[in-house]
């Protein structure tokens, strides 16, 4: 996602996200234990969205 986007949500969409990102990537790491993924890049990609999406969230939190 771009941060756009991420800019573009609204708080509700943000936790929904982030709950989804958590557990997409509790998955892959599950199986990267099992056996070897195919792009073990998405691990990281997946770890710096789930950071902007809750710098995201906290900066419209504060807001309130």
């Amino acid at each position: 996602m771009k941060n756009a986007e991420i800019k573009g949500l609204t708080i509700a969409e943000l936790k929904e996200k982030i709950g989804s990102e958590q557990e997409a990537l509790r998955k892959m790491k599950f199986a990267r234990q099992v056996s070897a993924i195919e792009n073990p890049m998405r691990l990281r990609e997946n770890r710096r969205l789930i950071a902007r999406l809750k710098t995201e969230l906290t900066a419209k939190e504060r807001q309130k």
